[in-house]
């Protein structure tokens, strides 16, 4: 089993700041790809952020610039810093890592989600 737990989100004012955090816990050999992706009703996922295990991001166009992720490897651990928060930001964010288990083979998993609400 492998498990992303997603913290962090809640209700800010526009231009205000939020961390989301994504803890991976189970049987896990090693973590590739990180990522934060988003969606609202009515809407398909979209990419927010991706970084690799060599620590390489990218960033969708909508968010570059606002927000950063990071990751701590000794502690399975993501982040999403997000600063600048705009209205059109509200969403349920959701975490995905792709995971190579202690039991054989690579899939990627997801969390459940945190919704990030901004308010004008």
């Amino acid at each position: 089993q492998v498990r992303l737990m997603e913290s962090g989100g809640g209700l800010v004012q526009a231009g205000g700041s939020l961390r989301l955090s994504c803890v991976a816990s189970g049987s896990i050999f090693s973590i590739n790809n990180m990522g934060w992706y988003r969606q609202n009703p009515g809407k398909q996922r979209e990419l927010v952020a991706i970084i690799t295990t060599g620590g390489s991001t990218n960033y969708g166009d909508s968010v570059k610039g606002r927000f950063t992720i990071s990751r701590d490897n000794a502690r399975n651990t993501a982040y999403l810093q997000m600063n600048s928060l705009k209205p059109e930001d509200t969403a349920v964010y959701n975490c995905k890592a792709q995971v190579r288990t202690t039991y054989g083979g690579i899939s990627d998993y997801w969390g459940q989600g945190s919704q990030v609400t901004v308010s004008s």
